[in-house]
């Protein structure tokens, strides 16, 4: 072996050391990372167990306390107004298209759009001049032929006394009689057609058949307007009474036919889209002949006195028909009343604080409350919110109903308080608390302790 190859073989061994000094902490704190887990992993399931059985116990303190709910006293209303809701279509009374009778050039317009107009106020005036012609050329035809029918009577009178002297033929005399009969008939027809030419020329003033709204103008002044015209010169609608037409359920017309029989005047009060403002009230008129068989429904008519003119033509509004009044009736919210195996029933307060199933016969409804027919008694207390979790016997924390408000505020800020002190627990601040600013002294440092110092640019 020559001296260069000595010389490397002499050199492995140095860098081997070399490479053992430089990377021997890597399997050090490998070791020390498992000795760590496994220290870790023996102490977990202990602490698990500890954790479950607080929980446990937690769970069995929460339920032994008394479930929270609200509750209401069932009471006696001395009228309980039991109504029917629906959509109506308000209908005016009337509806007429003004049309002329004659055909000629439109000369006046007498009305405002919008107006108010009564029966036989004068609206339009179609040019009378040709028939003011027609007319009097009637009149001359009918003076015409009265002086031919004065002659033929003065003939017919000579006649007369010379048939007795037996001066002229019988033929002559009966010839002379039917000319007269024949001039008498020919003034009749000339009457008529006076008659027709004056009625024409009233037609050319054209008025209002009904007490009513008019609505805009169909045809401007100086048009050509005829009898056979679609549009009509305009639209008039009687508002004042106004009628409403609304649907109600099928089972429910054997009470309103009831009703309307024995001549009782059921109210009808008719709300606006939201259905708290009263636009108007009502009497029922009468109901439909037959039934809807695609709805299961009915329609009722009912007629409003409009004085304010509030109510519109084919206008929607929520209709309110007053059924019955039911005088001294027991009633509770009908949020009380629960539907399950006994049927209708509600959760009943007893003075213990604890609660009891009690089966109901229910009567009427109106709004968020229903009549109690058998069951309960005036001042009993019902539980209206908290059911979720009641059985018969249950202890419960009653709070009553006008109370739940502020009951729901005391539930919030305790929900905020408990927050606030989990955070603290983590080391967050509490919701609500103020936070400190990048630089700030923290908390329990004296107020003469230094600022980090701001960043200069």
């Amino acid at each position: 072996m020559d001296p260069i190859e000595r010389k490397q073989a002499a050199d492995v061994p140095q860098s081997q050391k070399s490479w053992l000094r430089r990377w021997w902490p890597v399997p050090a704190i490998a070791v020390l990372a498992l000795l760590t887990a496994a220290t870790w992993r023996l102490t977990q399931p202990a602490a698990g167990s500890a954790a479950t059985a607080d929980k446990s116990s937690r769970n069995g303190n929460a339920g032994d306390r008394p479930t929270p709910v609200v509750a209401e006293a069932a009471t006696v209303q001395p009228v309980f107004d039991v109504t029917l809701g629906a959509l109506g279509t308000v209908t005016a009374r009337n509806t007429v298209t003004l049309h002329t009778r004659v055909d000629g050039e439109l000369v006046k317009v007498a009305f405002r759009e919008g107006q108010i107009v009564r029966v036989g106020e004068l609206l339009a005036v179609i040019d009378p001049r040709p028939y003011q012609v027609a007319l009097d050329n009637a009149l001359a035809t009918l003076e015409k032929d009265k002086a031919q029918l004065a002659n033929a009577e003065v003939d017919l009178d000579r006649y007369r006394g010379l048939i007795a002297d037996d001066s002229i033929p019988k033929q002559q005399y009966d010839s002379q009689v039917a000319l007269v009969q024949q001039d008498k008939a020919i003034v009749q027809a000339d009457q008529a057609q006076v008659e027709n030419a004056r009625l024409n020329l009233s037609f050319t003033q054209v008025a209002s058949p009904i007490n009513g709204r008019v609505g805009l103008r169909q045809v401007d002044l100086g048009n050509q307007v005829h009898a056979s015209d679609a549009n009509g010169l305009v639209i008039i609608t009687q508002v004042q009474p106004i009628d409403v037409v609304f649907p109600i359920p099928q089972d429910q017309l054997p009470k309103v036919q009831r009703r309307l029989a024995s001549g009782v005047q059921m109210q009808v009060d008719a709300f606006d889209s939201d259905g708290r403002t009263l636009l108007g009230s009502g009497t029922l008129l009468t109901t439909d002949n037959q039934i809807d068989t695609t709805t299961g429904t009915v329609k009722l008519k009912a007629e409003f006195g409009n004085k304010d003119g509030i109510l519109f033509p084919n206008q929607f509004v929520n209709v309110r028909l007053h059924l019955e009044n039911i005088a001294d009736a027991l009633t509770v919210p009908s949020a009380a009343v629960q539907r399950g195996a006994p049927g209708l029933y509600a959760y009943v307060v007893k003075p213990d604080k604890t609660v009891q199933i009690r089966t109901l016969k229910l009567g009427a409804s109106e709004g968020d409350r229903v009549q109690v027919l058998t069951g309960l008694s005036a001042g009993e207390q019902v539980v209206v919110d908290g059911v979720d979790k009641l059985r018969d016997g249950a202890s419960v924390d009653v709070a009553q109903a006008g109370a739940a408000g502020a009951g729901a505020v005391r539930s919030q800020s305790t929900s905020a308080s408990t927050a606030g002190a989990a955070g603290k627990a983590k080391g967050a601040p509490a919701a609500g608390a103020p936070t400190r600013e990048a630089g700030a002294a923290p908390a329990g440092a004296s107020a003469s302790a230094p600022a980090a110092p701001h960043a200069t640019p």
